[in-house]
């Protein structure tokens, strides 16, 4: 059975009938769908969900972005890893392939020079998100400031926004969840991403990986407004050559990475 956790300000939710489970109301929206679907021989009923937009003060004049600087990133530092499963509480027993994981590192070596870079992969928070194009429900949302989240009370578990990201930074929760960080809502049978640590956003903090890459000394990670002139990341990205990763796909993410 699949466990909604407590909703949070930056989560839209969908309030479930009393003594209804969420496994319930998932074989319920599947009912509904099948029966729904065809209203008359020939004439089909097309219903399209909306994402709402979360409250709080989230405005679309923002678009909230990180920059990663691959020449201060180190092979051998798994800081940012280490700080965002801490955060986000992570921690997992059970085997490495089905463990979620919102960021990992990736080494590449360029085959004419032999030069090798060492960078952190997640979500990439991108202007188009193909997962949130896939979605059934509407559980899969870009926030007006540009964060891509997952709704985890209106999930179904489906993992075609899985299948549709072309970043592999989505995993699904196969186990049930324990000492939970009650800012981050997760739950078994959901699909979840890196945030950018929405909550912490919210708050006027930073990304938790940014602040642990800034810790270690190695300052590769930048977090803040790309749609600000005056900000630190909009002048790091005007004044070195950056990269999206498969920018052929034309989705526009608001991670971009420098040395790649």
């Amino acid at each position: 059975m699949k466990t909604c956790p407590p909703d949070n300000s930056h989560n839209r939710h969908a309030v479930l009938p009393e003594g209804s489970s969420a496994s319930t109301a998932r074989r319920a929206f599947l009912g509904a769908a099948a029966a729904g679907a065809m209203i008359a021989p020939g004439l089909f009923l097309i219903r399209t969900v909306s994402a709402k937009q979360p409250s709080g003060g989230v405005s679309s004049s923002v678009r909230w972005g990180m920059l990663v600087d691959t020449t201060r990133c180190a092979s051998d530092c798994n800081a940012c890893v280490q700080a965002c499963n801490d955060e986000n509480a992570l921690h997992s027993s059970i085997a490495l392939s089905q463990r979620p994981q919102w960021i990992r590192k990736v080494e590449l070596k360029a085959k004419n020079t032999g030069r090798e870079a060492s960078l952190p992969v997640m979500c990439q928070h991108c202007e188009k998100p193909p997962c949130v194009d896939v979605c059934p429900t509407g559980a899969s949302f870009k926030r007006p400031d540009g964060i891509v989240l997952v709704d985890r009370h209106t999930c179904i578990g489906c993992r075609y926004c899985m299948m549709a990201c072309p970043y592999k930074a989505r995993s699904f929760v196969h186990e049930d969840l324990h000492d939970q960080n009650p800012e981050v809502p997760r739950g078994k049978g959901c699909v979840e991403s890196c945030t950018f640590c929405v909550h912490r956003v919210d708050k006027g903090q930073t990304p938790a990986c940014v602040e642990a890459c800034a810790a270690k000394g190695k300052n590769a990670l930048l977090f803040g407004d790309l749609n600000d002139n005056g900000s630190a990341i909009s002048k790091a990205v005007k004044a070195a050559h950056t990269r999206q990763i498969r920018a052929d796909l034309e989705l526009n993410p608001g991670v971009r990475y420098r040395g790649i």
